[in-house]
């Protein structure tokens, strides 16, 4: 991930501590749970819009093969 390149250990260290002060432990798993869901549904449609590409990619040189 590029952000990661941005922030160090430190920075990453002291946002993890507000974001536990923040929410709390029992909160956390949630907002993960959320954000792995969310990570996986764009996943998905980005892979979704690759198919429909390639797919329609294919098909126009097939019909200008013709």
């Amino acid at each position: 991930m590029i952000l990661l390149g941005v922030f160090g250990a430190q920075e990453i260290i002291v946002i993890a501590i507000i974001v536990l002060i923040l929410f709390g432990g029992k909160k956390i798993p949630e907002l993960m749970r959320g954000l792995g869901k969310g990570v996986k549904e764009y996943k998905d449609a980005v892979n979704d819009v690759k198919e429909t590409a390639e797919k329609i990619a294919n098909d126009d040189s097939e019909s200008q093969n013709k």
